[in-house]
């Protein structure tokens, strides 16, 4: 589909700029953005999603003022593919990249029952991302912590090849691969924070565009020590069985450098023109996905649902919800429409402008959503899925393909398969999901491995069965559902 600035979005962008600088030609500025995605943090892991025993004020006083989307969704289930997603505006089949391509888990491993496809490990440079747009815009733009769309610190496929002006990676500072702190006890997310405060203050003066991907929450936990211990305390207090000590920490961690932007926004008199949204690349891991169903890697809503609020003195119903079903190739056109700016000739865009529902609009012009996944992550197996309206189809490719229906407004958690009960709707979503892979080029496998063995032990990546950014595993094993 093609992004476009209506009539109606652009007099509310007029109306908007004129309240905020008191005159049509002194002070007008578009939005900046802060974009801050964290690393596998699951739908219910900060207070406002629900969360009873971790700690998250400061975000939680973003969505308090913000608006919070109910139902969102990353456009893939493990890291790589919903970057790539975010950063193209559009669905795997069309930039390639499916997975996490690790080499512990090579196409033909002897525990895949199939060929998987081949997923690209960078995002094409002839793709135009968002900070491509929005720095031609006029726009600074600047990068700090996981990229993984591509290796090296400098080159074409690198941030600094695809739109950012200012990269910062966690190695620039100091950090070794995956860890959270450096040599001398400083913690990641608040040297990322520093990063991201000093560019802030650096273009305070021009629109901005941050994008804060940090590794948090990511396995394996390296927590602040005082967090730590103020979590252990509590879970002696308050343990249901899922609550993790070190994870709780980890995130209250973030939380706090939330607060410390939203803290500096205020002192340089940039709140009130900065859009700060705040979302996650995928799912969680099985132990904190509960009840939902699946985990990261995977196309149920565990692998998929993901928290997000955005924060703007634009909103037309500030601390509201929208339920909305939106995903993250939203954020290209969401971020164009309201920077004012059309989006590349000749590059489709999958999402759609979250503006409408800014405005106050309950829904949006969309019927549907779109998941491909051909890839072993885990324990999870190649899939595709197809969300309209409430039902939600996942089709598996092992054994000759199996179907499974959900109607999510009566089964948030997917433990009743309507397949055989509604044969009918079931072919009509099938139809649908099959029509669009067709349309998008989606790479479906559909040969046996010669190699397969059925006692094959599967390959963990960092972090266990959470996953890793070198291709990690795609969480425990799904639920039964009963049909």
């Amino acid at each position: 589909m093609t992004t476009r600035i209506g009539v109606g979005t652009a007099a509310f962008l007029a109306m908007l700029f004129l309240t905020l600088s008191g005159s049509a030609t002194e002070g007008f500025r578009r939005p900046n953005f802060i974009v801050v995605l964290m690393d596998d943090m699951g739908w219910r892991d900060v207070g406002f999603a629900g969360n009873k025993f971790v700690e998250t004020p400061n975000i939680d006083r973003l969505a308090k003022t913000g608006l919070v989307f109910t139902q969102s969704y990353s456009s893939a289930p493990n890291c790589a593919p919903t970057r790539a997603c975010l950063m193209s505006g559009q669905y795997t089949p069309r930039h390639g990249i499916y997975t996490v391509v690790d080499p512990r888990q090579p196409v033909g491993s002897p525990w895949h029952k199939m060929l998987a496809a081949h997923s690209e490990s960078e995002l094409s440079t002839d793709v135009v991302t968002i900070a491509e747009s929005l720095r031609d815009g006029g726009y600074a733009t600047a990068f700090f912590g996981m990229w993984n769309l591509g290796r090296g610190r400098t080159g074409p496929v690198t941030p600094g090849g695809q739109g950012f002006e200012h990269v910062v990676f966690p190695e620039n500072i100091g950090f070794a691969k995956d860890a959270y702190f450096d040599d001398e006890g400083n913690y990641l997310s608040d040297r990322l924070t520093d990063e991201v405060l000093k560019f802030v203050e650096k273009n305070r003066e021009q629109p901005f565009f941050a994008y804060l991907p940090d590794h948090a929450p990511h396995a394996p936990f390296e927590p602040k020590p005082d967090l730590l211990k103020k979590y252990e305390q509590k879970a002696k207090r308050n343990n249901d069985g899922r609550n993790n000590p070190a994870y709780a920490a980890t995130i209250e961690a973030v939380d706090q450098n939330v607060g410390r932007i939203v803290a500096a926004l205020a002192k340089w008199n940039l709140t009130e023109n900065t859009v700060v949204i705040f979302t996650s690349d995928n799912g969680g891991t099985q132990q904190f996905t509960a009840p939902l169903n699946g985990a990261k890697g995977q196309l149920y809503e565990g692998g998929i649902r993901v928290p997000l609020v955005v924060s703007w003195s634009g909103l037309k119903n500030p601390g509201g919800k929208c339920d909305a079903p939106v995903t993250s190739v939203d954020l290209y056109p969401t971020l164009l429409e309201l920077a004012g700016l059309q989006p590349p000739k000749n590059q489709i865009l999958d999402g759609v402008s979250w503006v409408p529902a800014l405005q106050g609009a309950e829904s949006l012009s969309r019927s549907r959503l779109f998941w491909h996944f051909p890839c072993y992550v885990g324990k999870a197996v190649p899939s595709s899925a197809v969300r309209e309206g409430n039902f939600k189809l996942i089709e598996t490719f092992e054994d000759g393909g199996r179907r499974e229906l959900f109607d999510l407004s009566q089964d948030p958690n997917e433990e009743h398969d309507l397949s055989r009960a509604m044969p009918d709707k079931t072919a009509s979503l099938y139809n649908t999901l099959q029509a669009w892979q067709q349309e998008t080029g989606a790479a479906i496998p559909h040969e046996a491995n010669p190699k397969y063995d059925p006692k094959a032990e599967r390959q963990c990546g960092p972090g266990g069965p959470g996953g890793g950014h070198g291709g990690g595993m795609g969480g425990g094993p799904a639920r039964r559902v009963r049909s």
